[in-house]
């Protein structure tokens, strides 16, 4: 087997979806190994998880840099530093500045719950009740620097139930998350995907 690809998990609290993508990399024909994960937030729980599976862990408060770009060029040291080739956000509650996107253009993937193009940015599940939807679901994309707005590798989608809350809502669309980022990110590291426009092509 070829050499499995450097990813490198960003998060900003307990990192669910890091934890999926952990699990995806103990395959033995996964494409990938989770190699870092950085955390924004010092304390930030998925951490101490990603520690206790043998992971190398960096974090760096996000106040006190100057600005979005400065904190963003210490954490794009910190990725090389550690001989990154992709990065997957997950819950990383920051938006990036553009050299930080454009350097890793291509190689940095996103989770969002919902079906974009619909309900970009916070509170996906509240909105998509409110609005009446019969489905929603999650997504996996590039990231651009354009919020949740780049080409998009993996959608699932889940019915909306009368009786919802976002609170219910929300759990079965992360079991969908967790189901379909890891395979998205391996597609990704064995070079399966391929950009054209704004559709991906490849992802099986």
């Amino acid at each position: 087997m070829a050499e499995r690809a450097r990813v490198a998990v960003l998060i900003s609290g307990r990192g669910s979806n890091m934890e999926a993508l952990i699990s995806a990399a103990q395959q033995a024909d996964c494409s990938y190994e989770v190699a870092l994960v950085f955390a924004n937030v010092v304390d930030a729980k998925g951490l101490e998880t990603a520690r206790s599976s043998g992971i190398a862990t960096a974090s760096l408060d996000h106040r006190g840099h100057g600005g979005r770009a400065a904190f963003d060029a210490k954490v794009d040291a910190i990725l090389r530093e550690h001989r990154i080739r992709f990065v997957a956000l997950a819950g990383y509650m920051r938006l990036l500045s553009d050299a930080f996107v454009d350097g890793w253009q291509g190689r940095m993937l996103n989770i969002h719950p919902s079906l974009l193009p619909s309900f970009p940015g916070l509170h996906t599940h509240e909105r998509a009740i409110e609005t009446g939807c019969r489905l929603h679901g999650c997504t996996v994309h590039f990231v651009t620097s354009e919020l949740d707005c780049g080409p998009i590798v993996a959608q699932a989608a889940v019915p909306v139930l009368d009786d919802d809350t976002p609170d219910m809502l929300a759990a079965r669309v992360l079991t969908e998350e967790h189901r379909i980022y890891p395979e998205a990110l391996k597609a990704l590291c064995a070079g399966q995907l391929r950009i054209e426009g704004n559709r991906v092509f490849g992802f099986r």
